[in-house]
């Protein structure tokens, strides 16, 4: 015969679920707002920034040879292209929130999206 679920099993169930909801809520405040534009950085020194705004393709180059190939539309940053071979960069998802990353860790490259910098 199973055990019934008591008042006292409910009170903790919700209190639980209130909880969860309480820090899913803050993470989203925290975490979830839009960027302004997305900062490329390659082997740790600045490659570029550039705004989320403005559509454009950017060609990441070690030389004269384009190694990753960034796409910016509809406010949202894409790895479209690289060299790399394992191309792990080029399926992460598009990245619109301040704080969101794709990285390409072969060619060294790091694009970040951030916020309004006052």
């Amino acid at each position: 015969m199973g055990k019934r679920i008591g008042k006292n099993d409910l009170i903790l169930i919700g209190a639980l679920f209130l909880v969860a909801a309480m820090l899913y809520l803050a993470g989203n405040r925290i975490y979830g707002k839009s960027g302004m534009a997305v900062r490329v950085t390659k082997d740790g020194e600045e490659y570029g920034t550039y705004d989320l705004g403005k559509e454009q393709t950017v060609s990441i180059q070690e030389g004269e040879v384009t190694t990753n190939i960034l796409q910016i539309s509809s406010r949202k940053a894409n790895m479209i292209a690289a060299d790399c071979p394992d191309q792990l960069c080029v399926h992460q998802k598009e990245i619109s929130k301040i704080g969101e990353t794709i990285v390409c860790l072969p060619n060294k490259i790091v694009v970040e999206v951030i916020g309004n910098e006052k």
